[in-house]
């Protein structure tokens, strides 16, 4: 059936050509993500998937972004591609009027997502290491390709999508870290080497049979590769307190993260991009309970009110090396 598929997405599909003229697929609408509508659609070529941006996320803060930011996330994936093959889906059409494109179908049976191993505490520090080493890899070589700036001089969608609802709401629910929480926006967004993907987190990678697959490049933009690598780190800082019986292996993937990732800097020393990684994490950690965006899994109160504190403590006494966050948070969780 195609009645959950509006009618102007299966116009555009079939000016792709991925369903035929007169062909009626099969479609599901499929959740998991606050800022587009995904689609699964069973055509006479296959499945796949379809994506379109929404003007305001599915979220209970008013968060609005702009929705050509579906051109960018397309031109992410094609730039990644073009690098590390096996790290993206395959894009098999693109519509820039409707807004939204088509990608491969990605089978869950082979697929997993990396979120819910980790809330499941199936936690294999080897995949943590394989991201960090990918993701390194796109930032190497798009560092490599300066004129790709002007591609992705994405900085508005960047702000709102990323800089806004994180840090500077963490900023109004915290006045006295206030000016700290804005230096940190202000760093970050002047801070130019590579193309960012913006939403590196467990919930947008596939763990597939060749490695994770990076999902949801929706705020690329060509800015600080310190955003990308602190914003997974943050998760995983997160799902240890979160899944004590696994917090050995997820403090470990911290680790594994940054070495496959600290491995590939090539294009700046790494250890400034560790000392930005380390200062812009605690905003971050801050933000993903008081920001426009909650992780939904802490629901506790008291788990809360420990990332609270902890973040608070680190944005007022900044460390600039993430070992020294690690064992911290090691510390925090142990006691």
């Amino acid at each position: 059936m195609t009645g959950d598929l509006p009618r102007e997405v299966l116009d555009a599909v079939r000016r792709m050509r991925l369903v035929g003229p007169d062909e009626t697929p099969q479609t599901e609408a499929l959740s998991g993500g606050v800022a587009s509508d995904i689609w699964r659609i069973d055509a006479a070529g296959g499945p796949f998937c379809v994506k379109r941006a929404l003007a305001r996320l599915k979220v209970a803060a008013d968060w609005r972004a702009p929705v050509e930011r579906n051109v960018y996330e397309v031109a992410w994936f094609r730039v990644a591609g073009a690098l590390v093959p096996e790290a993206v889906p395959a894009i098999l059409g693109h519509d820039a009027t409707a807004g939204l494109f088509a990608m491969a179908w990605l089978e869950p049976s082979r697929h997993r997502l990396w979120k819910a191993d980790l809330l499941a505490g199936v936690v294999d520090p080897a995949v943590a290491w394989a991201v960090g080493d990918r993701l390194g890899r796109i930032h190497a070589g798009s560092a490599a390709r300066p004129e790709l700036a002007v591609e992705f001089a994405t900085d508005a969608i960047f702000h709102a999508i990323r800089l806004e609802p994180y840090l500077e709401a963490a900023a109004r629910a915290h006045p006295d870290r206030a000016e700290i929480l804005h230096a940190l926006v202000a760093r970050t967004a002047a801070t130019r080497r590579c193309l960012v993907h913006g939403d590196v987190s467990p919930k947008n990678i596939q763990v597939g049979p060749h490695g994770p697959i990076l999902l949801d490049a929706e705020c690329a933009w060509w800015g600080d590769p310190a955003f990308d690598v602190a914003f997974c780190l943050n998760h995983l800082l997160l799902k240890a307190l979160h899944v004590k019986r696994a917090a050995a292996d997820l403090l470990e993937s911290f680790d594994r993260l940054w070495a496959g990732y600290r491995a590939r800097v090539d294009w700046e020393p790494a250890d400034a991009v560790e000392a930005r990684i380390a200062t812009l994490l605690p905003g971050l950690f801050l933000a993903r309970v008081d920001g426009k965006s909650p992780v939904e899994y802490l629901t506790d109160e008291a788990e809360r009110a420990r990332v609270r504190g902890k973040a608070r403590e680190w944005l007022a006494e900044p460390v600039e090396r993430l070992a020294a966050l690690r064992d911290d948070w090691t510390r925090e969780i142990a006691g």
